[in-house]
């Protein structure tokens, strides 16, 4: 169920419109519930204008009375309309006015067991929705507290939900970014534009904001940015303030450029906080031989684990770092592949954010890989991209279950959304490499050398990972790799161990990316690999999070699983 809340000054437009038959989809409008039970109904009277005029004085009473002290609140309409959803059955009348009384009170409009709460009537003209019409004088000429009133409201009917077995709707934390309006929705429809302003401008700023390396370079690639307009705040003092930006071409009826604040394009694309997140952002000394799309997949592969730990700060910070990688793809990318990738990366967004408040000293690897990429130029093969977006999947499956596990409903759905425009890019990106490789497919002998590795090493996958034509682009590499120097063993050990295959519904792909990866390195010489196994034998277990079941009541998204 949904409500929505507005306020107003005119009781008697109010109640004329709730009563209009005239209007679409208003049938046989009547009362369901009233502040006494005993509210004059127009619906239910041979007399309908008489009755309005009375149903008006009676709910005008208290505000009549409070306007002659001067007391009264210019805006003393306070109107609810709640909407069950499609799925959800008809209501009874009784159910409605149970419903009804249960928002009055939860808003403070008229608290339970208070005799001097507000007037207020819930008005049923259609079978899927009520409106609530009261007035906010209470009859002790005080004006209602009723602060805070959707939130209060929209708790309450997500209990009602779960009473009455009605579809549980997914609600948010106010942590999203603000939805277009109809005005700005229409607008772009009319201009053949698949987007709004609103929309195209948090896009840009945040492919900007992961591009950038402090708030003073952000601001500099925005102003260069096509298309954009931009207004950089500066105080008295010459320093940056803020910033606001316009699309060129979108104006007002004055012919004005249309500004939008970075927190009103999201709340976390203000200057103050882009500033943050950028100061965490120290650029990190690479050698020249290390592959940042290398180093980007390899800091992408650790985040599931990240999440499994108990610092959710942390966590929602790479989280947040990785919603920039997505936010950079589409540059880096092929141009048949960009459109998956930007939906990926919108829908992301707002998986990236929730109450819990990310601590960015966190996930410099990932950061600094980004911006290494965007500064470089895009490799040509698509293999890179491909094991980027393998290890991608695996991140945007962990986020799911971590923000499950803290119930950020929206977030979740996000999460799956994003999956399904990732794996869709994946199949496309993928599908050439894997091809090269399984041609360059070994002698049976090494093959066979190579199945007795995965069994060895990967067994409670291995007959996943050695049935179809997956494994002829594994074997290849392995044995690339082998001719390079590498021992194939310990690169198939470290592969698996990287992150368990649980997620994989095609193992064999996400050993074959881990594999080219490692095997990237170089060749580590005897010492090298003897300290690494003494380590490996000595590294503790770190504790992780137990995932409990989600509630049998949460309505939980289709599970979607990978490739």
């Amino acid at each position: 169920m949904i409500a929505k809340i507005t306020g107003g000054k005119d009781t008697a437009n109010l109640i004329r419109y709730l009563y209009d038959t005239k209007k679409k989809g208003h049938t046989d409008p009547h009362l369901v519930a009233s502040w006494d039970g005993f509210a004059p109904d127009p619906g239910r009277t041979d007399d309908v204008d008489a009755t309005k005029r009375a149903l008006v004085a009676d709910l005008d009473l208290h505000v009549k009375q409070a306007d002659r002290l001067g007391r009264a609140p210019e805006k003393h309409v306070w109107h609810c309309s709640i909407r069950a959803t499609k799925t959800d059955r008809h209501l009874s009348e009784d159910e409605w006015g149970d419903i009804a009384r249960r928002i009055v009170a939860a808003t403070g409009i008229a608290p339970e067991g208070d005799p001097d709460g507000c007037r207020w009537v819930a008005v049923r003209h259609a079978p899927d929705h009520i409106h609530i019409a009261a007035t906010k004088v209470r009859a002790d000429l005080r004006t209602a507290r009723h602060w805070n009133d959707y939130l209060t409201a929209d708790r309450e009917l997500a209990t009602i939900e779960k009473e009455y077995g009605l579809f549980q709707v997914v609600r948010g934390d106010r942590t999203a970014a603000k939805r277009p309006t109809r005005a700005e929705q229409e607008k772009a429809k009319r201009a053949g534009q698949a987007r709004t302003a609103r929309e195209h401008l948090r896009t840009t700023v945040r492919t900007a904001v992961a591009a950038a390396t402090s708030a003073e370079e952000f601001l500099r690639l925005l102003e260069h940015t096509n298309g954009i307009l931009v207004d950089i705040k500066h105080f008295p003092s010459g320093d940056v303030r803020g910033y606001t930006v316009a699309l060129k071409g979108d104006v007002n009826a004055q012919q004005e450029p249309i500004w939008y604040s970075g927190s009103e394009l999201s709340p976390d694309l203000s200057l103050p906080k882009i500033r943050k997140r950028l100061e965490n952002t120290e650029p990190q000394h690479r050698p020249r031989r290390v592959n940042p799309w290398h180093q980007a997949t390899a800091a992408a592969e650790r985040i599931p684990h990240h999440l499994d730990r108990e610092d959710d700060g942390a966590a929602q910070a790479h989280l947040a770092a990785f919603g920039e990688a997505l936010d950079v793809l589409p540059l880096l990318a092929p141009h048949g592949v960009q459109p998956k990738l930007r939906q990926a990366a919108e829908a992301f967004e707002r998986a990236t954010r929730s109450r819990i408040q990310a601590d960015h000293q966190h996930a410099h690897a990932l950061r600094s890989a980004v911006r290494a990429m965007v500064r470089e130029p895009a490799p040509r093969d698509g293999a890179l991209l491909a094991m980027l977006l393998d290890a991608a999947l695996l991140v945007v499956m962990a986020a799911a279950r971590w923000h499950q596990l803290h119930q950020h409903d929206q977030q979740v759905v996000a999460a799956h959304q994003t999956l399904l425009h990732l794996q869709a890019a994946y199949e496309q990106t993928a599908a050439a490499p894997l091809t090269a490789r399984a041609q360059r497919r070994p002698p049976q002998r090494v093959v066979e050398r190579h199945i007795l590795l995965v069994r060895q090493y990967v067994p409670e996958h291995a007959e996943q990972v050695l049935k179809g034509s997956d494994f002829d682009a594994l074997a290849a590499v392995l044995a690339i790799a082998e001719e390079a120097g590498h021992d194939p063993k310990e690169l198939l050990q470290l592969a698996a161990d990287q992150r368990a295959l649980d997620d994989a519904r095609r193992p064999a792909r996400v050993l074959t990316w881990r594999v080219e990866r490692l095997s990237a390195r170089p060749v580590p010489s005897d010492r090298a690999r003897a300290a690494q196994a003494r380590s490996a034998a000595q590294r503790p277990s770190m504790p992780t999070r137990p995932t409990p079941a989600a509630p049998a009541t949460q309505a939980q998204p289709p599970q979607t699983r990978r490739r």
